[in-house]
């Protein structure tokens, strides 16, 4: 890794955005999801999901053990979620395949009721949140480990968590929803260099926006 750029060349020899290292899971996740658009309700409910649980600790982790939570949060279908009991809480408190944290575990039930309200609203999670997508103004002209660094957040993520804190939402503080934003393709933040960048543009140009 170049601490000045912060890519690296992977066991591939291609050039990449540093943090993955060169595990073969965490390559995986960068390579073929990591800012990629994305407009499945399911699974946007299942990232800002994770990224809250993620809040604490790696997101290598959270990637690691995302099966379970799929399995354990129902693939995140948020209809079925938001039924959740207390009787699901302390089951889930005694699964040792996801994280244990009950208020992370209440928010997840909790954000699936504001989830089913805020479909009805906006006609989809896409909907809503793609409405936010920054202007090219409201961009870097250049995406660098420089910018990274410097912005843990945004004025774009301060409003979304605005807007879903506003609904009743938890756990979606404005640096968890910027990591969202970034997982989602709402920005592309591969750096220039990385071999992904040019690919993912190209995604987010044809991507047809949900209305």
């Amino acid at each position: 890794m170049s601490d000045a750029t912060g890519l690296m060349t992977g066991p591939d020899g291609a050039v990449r955005c540093a943090w993955p290292g060169n595990l073969p899971d965490y390559l995986a996740y960068h390579d073929n999801e990591w800012g990629r658009p994305m407009a499945d309700d399911r699974r946007l409910f299942e990232k800002i999901c994770l990224e809250g649980f993620q809040s604490g600790l790696s997101w290598l982790t959270i990637l690691r053990k995302r099966e379970n939570f799929r399995e354990a949060f129902d693939g995140f279908d948020f209809d079925r979620v938001a039924k959740f009991t207390e009787a699901d809480v302390e089951r889930l408190l005694t699964n040792a395949g996801i994280i244990r944290h009950r208020g992370k575990i209440v928010s997840t039930i909790n954000n699936a009721k504001r989830a089913r309200e805020l479909a009805d609203e906006a006609g989809s999670l896409a909907a809503f949140f793609w409405r936010f997508e920054p202007a090219a103004d409201e961009r870097p002209a250049v995406v660098d480990l420089a910018h990274i660094r410097a912005n843990p957040t945004t004025a774009v993520s301060v409003r979304i968590s605005k807007e879903l804190k506003k609904r009743g939402w938890s756990f979606v503080g404005p640096t968890t929803v910027y990591a969202f934003m970034q997982a989602m393709g709402l920005v592309n933040d591969h750096l220039e260099g990385c071999t992904c960048r040019a690919r993912i543009e190209a995604e987010r140009k044809a991507f047809k926006r949900p209305a």
